[in-house]
């Protein structure tokens, strides 16, 4: 049923523990594994106190891509030990819900398997349920892994 799965990451323990179980779903169904890590879009600050410095935004999204990279490596490393195909992506975006939504529209996934951390009350309202908007924004199937 499903050929192409999206699987986004940030490296949390409830992010692998999705993964793990994502890959194994698709070494079921016979399908590929996309890991996808969201590199929120730095907005430097500027007043008349403060310049930003070029060579730091460079620093700062080199180092943001590379450490994203090593988050979907690890998927990758799972992937691979189940003899799934795998691809990583790595992209920038303005927030991680509207990446990974985004990931899927592009790589034409069909189905987005993603984590969630399971926060209820004020820290769901303080910090927001990305899996929450992934589901209200993806054009796909999305499955909510706890």
């Amino acid at each position: 049923m499903f050929k192409h799965i999206l699987i986004p990451t940030d490296g949390s323990p409830t992010a692998l523990k999705a993964a793990r179980a994502g890959i194994r779903f698709a070494a079921q169904a016979g399908a590929r594994v996309t890991a996808f890590h969201a590199v929120e879009a730095w907005q430097p600050v500027y007043s008349s106190a403060y310049a930003a410095d070029a060579r730091a935004f460079v620093n700062f999204e080199k180092r943001a891509q590379q450490a994203g990279e090593k988050l979907v490596a690890a998927v990758g490393k799972l992937a691979s030990s189940a003899g799934v195909p795998f691809a990583a992506l790595v992209s920038e975006a303005r927030t991680p819900y509207e990446g990974i939504a985004e990931a899927a529209r592009k790589r034409k996934c069909d189905l987005i398997w993603i984590g969630s951390h399971g926060r209820s009350g004020l820290a769901r309202l303080m910090l927001g349920s990305v899996a929450l908007k992934v589901v209200a924004h993806a054009g796909v199937p999305v499955l909510v892994y706890r």
